[in-house]
């Protein structure tokens, strides 16, 4: 449940508002189909217990066709000749209060549902028995399970025409909603509509963001709002001065679209739909926050200002973060000690808690790691080619930044750290979403490390989101995020990948694979085995399946499986393996344990080892140990894993221990980067060419060389 919608859980009685816009097609006629999903949300409501009280508008719009297409009829081909009289407005809203209501009542009735309609004017609203009499009889209704549904009297309204007197007590139904949820005392009021919700401009506009939380200080002139409803009365205007009007004498209200499935019930779950306006919203967001886009061109203008430094400035940089971080030690253990202990209290896996610990050791690990990244060789600007041209026409192919990154990581706050001196280390701009079981570390995190940025740069280079429902807002912004990198499950880089054009960096599943050969080294093997399981068994780089050769299956197997279990790892059993020792079956074989438990199996050959782990495996590390040398190259050059080792344990994969400094995550992917993704990964290229004057004209006047200037260079010419 987002934060924000939290009162939704003391919701008895609803206004819910539909506009013309979501009654009505684009014809005229009424929409069946989509009233239809609307009045089933009502009716599941209704038998949960909730108080539904429905507004309706379309009663004129939908008069206005039925009256055009029966005076069509009428008409001979002359009089269709002739100059057409706009019809009256209260002749369309009787003959369209009469029609809405037969549908309103059939579709009610298909549903088991009693509906009742009240028609009522500005001016009675004017007499004060008159507003007594109304909640005694809604209250009777409601009692009685009846949805009551209201709509203004248009027909014999003394306003002089519809749509066009914006005088009284109410001017509109967007109004007239708002005038009954506070009259009736409701606990929400949700407006449908025929857009998501309010925007900070026409929602025509792509430059125009969704506001899920309304703060009149805050938006009330920022936003500008594009054309009236098609059909109603009103538009968003309308929908925002009766929701601020509603709000703040104390009825929360939801601007939602009226067309996406189950909006109302999504709303009435807590769920972050459409535009949310409470009267204490200014309190839960600052007037000064900034959005999700806001944070993104923050921090790609910081970026920029960022790659204006020097080398030796942004090394300083580092080295200040790398102090900042063992200067707050005591801090960061403190907020660290605080998610650890809810986690545990919350239930959570050892792993995952073993994974969200920070010690006083690792912190000054971290450290080191990043003034280890500070003293390596500058990444950006570096020349990778320079080629002449023509004569006087070089190009020179360099490094520079992606410009912003988007990183959803979980657990890990130590991710944290790592990332964000790349990220400055390779001049991006970043943004970052942490899992909410480390929220108190990444925030103390967040704050040493952006607290060590000098103001040329600016403390916006580095955004840190703390709800999750930004996320997709952020997936949206192609234009100003360069690259997003989800460290977590298979089923959250998925979702990533699915929900953006954005470009995604996989980091998924981390299910490592060590194979024992026929040849190899026992007691190599059981070293390697015993680290790349034991050594830190919640890591991606963790062995997860040891395949053994069947000519170990008479000793060899047997000891391997002594060494693991001696080390109270958990042994499940392959198929074919599960006559030789008396393990627990395995589920599956794509399976990521991440702690002290493995899958073992035996194989045949080499070639049936490659095969088990495409099959199974997730293309992260894999190991062979053997004293064959030809099985050896036989099995690194088949298996297609981001990282494949010989006579080395998995855990290795790492971008320190690369020599990378640090490790945004272990991609997956093929493109771009893979295995540990360190600065280089976060690079790309451009070309720089600088002439004198020359022109192409046909490619007449230039003679082109191609001369490779840079090889010419490193060979001493």
């Amino acid at each position: 449940m987002d934060p924000t919608r939290a009162f939704v859980k003391n919701v008895k009685r609803v206004v819910v508002k539909v506009g013309t816009a979501v009654v009505t097609r684009d014809d005229g006629r009424l929409a069946v189909g989509r009233l239809g999903a609307i009045f089933e949300q009502l009716e599941k409501l209704n038998s949960r217990g909730f108080d539904i009280i429905l507004v309706t508008s379309g009663a004129v719009g939908a008069g206005r066709q039925r009256l055009k297409y029966r005076k069509m009829i009428n008409s001979s081909f002359a009089d269709l000749q002739k100059p057409q009289v706009e019809l009256d407005g209260k002749a369309c809203a009787a003959v369209g209060q009469n029609g809405l209501m037969a549908l309103y009542d059939t579709l009610f009735s298909q549903l088991d549902v009693t509906s009742s309609q009240l028609l009522v004017t500005d001016n009675d609203f004017k007499n004060a028995d008159f507003r007594v009499q109304l909640c005694q009889t809604v209250d009777s209704l409601l009692d009685l399970r009846s949805i009551p549904i209201f709509n203004e009297n248009d027909a014999i309204s003394t306003r002089r025409a519809p749509y066009e007197d914006s005088s009284g007590i109410f001017w509109d139904n967007d109004s007239l909603a708002a005038l009954l949820a506070m009259e009736l005392k409701a606990d929400l009021l949700v407006l449908l509509s025929d857009v998501d919700g309010l925007y900070s401009g026409p929602p025509s506009d792509p430059r125009s963001k969704l506001i899920h939380t309304y703060v009149k200080q805050k938006h009330q002139k920022a936003i500008s709002f594009g054309d009236k409803s098609r059909m109603g009365r009103g538009g968003m205007d309308a929908k925002v001065k009766a929701a601020s009007n509603a709000a703040y004498s104390g009825t929360p209200v939801v601007i939602a679209s009226g067309y996406a499935a189950n909006n109302i019930i999504k709303v009435l779950n807590g769920e972050r739909v459409g535009t949310l306006f409470h009267k204490d919203a200014h309190m839960w967001i600052p007037v000064t926050e900034i959005g999700p886009h806001e944070m993104a061109i923050s921090a790609r203008e910081a970026s920029r200002r960022l790659q204006a430094l020097t080398s030796k400035e942004r090394k300083k940089i580092l080295m200040d973060v790398a102090a900042a971080l063992e200067a707050n030690e005591q801090f960061i253990i403190l907020e660290n000690d605080a998610d650890v202990e809810s986690a545990r209290e919350a239930g959570y896996d050892e792993a995952l808690v073993a994974r969200l610990a920070l010690k006083p050791t690792k912190i000054r690990a971290l450290a080191e790691s990043v003034r280890r990244l500070a003293e390596m060789e500058e990444p950006i600007g570096r020349v990778l080619k320079r080629t002449e041209l023509a004569e006087g026409l070089i190009l020179e192919k360099k490094s520079c930044p992606l410009g912003v990154l988007l990183i959803v990581f979980e657990s890990r706050p130590d991710a944290l750290v790592q990332i964000a001196s790349l990220a400055i280390r390779s001049g991006n701009g970043l943004l970052l979403k942490g899992g909410k079981e480390a929220k108190r570390s990444n925030a103390i995190l967040h704050k040493v490390i952006t607290s060590a940025l000098p103001e040329t740069v600016g403390t916006k280079l580095i955004g840190l989101l703390t709800s999750r429902e930004e996320i997709p807002d952020l997936l949206k912004l192609d234009d100003v995020i360069d690259l997003v990198i989800p460290r977590g499950s298979n089923k959250l880089v998925s979702q990533i990948k699915n929900s953006t054009k954005i470009p995604v960096l996989g980091h998924s599943d981390g299910i490592c694979h060590v194979y024992v050969d026929k040849a190899a080294n026992l007691e190599m093997a059981k070293k390697i085995v015993l680290d790349a399981k034991t050594d830190y068994p919640a890591a991606c780089n963790a062995m997860e399946t040891l395949l053994v050769h069947k000519d170990l299956t008479n000793g060899g197997l047997q000891e391997l499986v002594k060494e693991l279990e001696q080390e109270g790892v958990t042994l499940f059993s392959g198929p074919r393996i599960n006559g030789l020792v008396n393990f627990t079956k395995a589920n599956t074989f794509h399976y990521e344990y991440n702690s002290k438990a493995c899958t073992i199996e035996v194989v045949n050959n080499v070639d049936e080892a490659i095969e088990h782990i495409h099959s199974y495996g997730s293309s992260h590390t894999e190991c062979i140990v053997t004293d064959d040398h030809k099985v050896a190259e036989h099995f690194l050059s088949r298996v297609d894993s981001a990282a494949v080792f010989h006579n080395a344990s998995t855990r290795f994969c790492d971008g320190a221990r690369f020599g990378l400094g640090a490790e945004v995550g272990i991609s997956t992917s093929k493109i771009h980067a893979r295995g540990p993704v360190g600065v280089e990964g976060l690079l790309t290229t451009r070309w720089v060419l600088r002439g004198q004057g020359q022109v192409v004209e046909g490619d007449k006047g230039v003679v082109y060389t191609h001369k490779d200037l840079l090889k010419a260079t490193t060979n001493g010419f």
